[in-house]
């Protein structure tokens, strides 16, 4: 089913792996221009193989001037501006006593002003067309709080507040915002060595990964951890016209994990 991407520019940020790299490969897949945003120019390189006509741009999201910077790259290079996926996260295991007042900051800046700043850059584009899309990948701690991810939850909380606020000011623009919030996912935040899965080996006192992983797993209603294109799918069809009537939502992809009917 084609979604109506065909000539729309995007950008996606943390793209370079995981959930971003699998949206952008799918969003190119339906025939949009993708640019890719991330730290590690060579994940972007090999990310953009899988996105033909696309461009990368190697950028910390951080940064207080990033979000203009994203925007202007993607003016200058497809001379126009459709979607953004503001996708880039990080997350760790600790304690609440273990995390500092720069680590709420650093968090902060990473989950709610990277993708503030990129709204606040881009929407004004969008809304010159009358027609846009902003997806935040916010997650299930954003909704129900992680005792083992205190600054990560807060501010994935904070950033569907703010998805939520830009939503109501926009949609009747035609620039429709949305967020999704999955649960764990066998990605590279979970997966790769010292990862989330890693980490619950040590916390939790499992044997070995794989029982860490049996049992992060049979604790979703659906049995198993999400897999990157399940998550990547719902964004894209959130970026697409077929999205028409959904604004300020906070999707939760999470194997029924969350257990709220609203």
């Amino acid at each position: 089913m084609q979604l109506g991407l065909a000539g729309k520019t995007c950008i996606v940020t943390g793209a370079s792996r995981g959930i971003g790299r699998e949206t952008a490969r799918l969003l190119a897949d339906d025939g949009a221009e993708v640019l890719l945003a991330a730290r590690n120019p060579d994940g972007l390189a090999a990310a953009l193989i899988d996105c033909p006509g696309g461009a990368t741009l190697a950028i910390d999201i951080t940064e207080p001037d990033a979000g203009e910077r994203l925007v202007a790259a993607a003016l200058e290079q497809f001379g126009r501006l459709d979607v953004v996926v503001n996708n880039a996260g990080a997350a760790r295991r600790r304690d609440l006593d273990e995390v500092s007042d720069d680590d709420f900051y650093a968090a902060f800046e990473l989950n709610v002003m990277a993708p503030h700043r990129l709204m606040r850059a881009a929407i004004p584009v969008m809304v010159s067309n009358r027609w846009g899309r902003v997806v935040n990948v916010s997650s299930t701690a954003g909704k129900r709080p992680s005792a083992a991810m205190p600054e990560y939850s807060v501010t994935k909380a904070a950033e569907l507040s703010l998805s939520r606020l830009y939503a109501d000011r926009y949609a009747a623009a035609g620039v429709l915002v949305n967020a999704v919030c999955p649960g764990p996912v066998a990605s590279e935040m979970w997966m790769a060595p010292g990862g989330l899965l890693d980490q619950s080996v040590a916390a939790d006192g499992h044997p070995d990964r794989r029982s860490a992983l049996d049992a992060a797993g049979s604790s979703r209603p659906i049995g198993r951890l999400a897999e990157v294109g399940e998550i990547a799918a719902t964004i894209v069809f959130l970026c697409s016209e077929r999205a028409s009537y959904v604004a300020g939502s906070a999707w939760g992809i999470d194997g029924g994990t969350v257990q709220v009917i609203i």
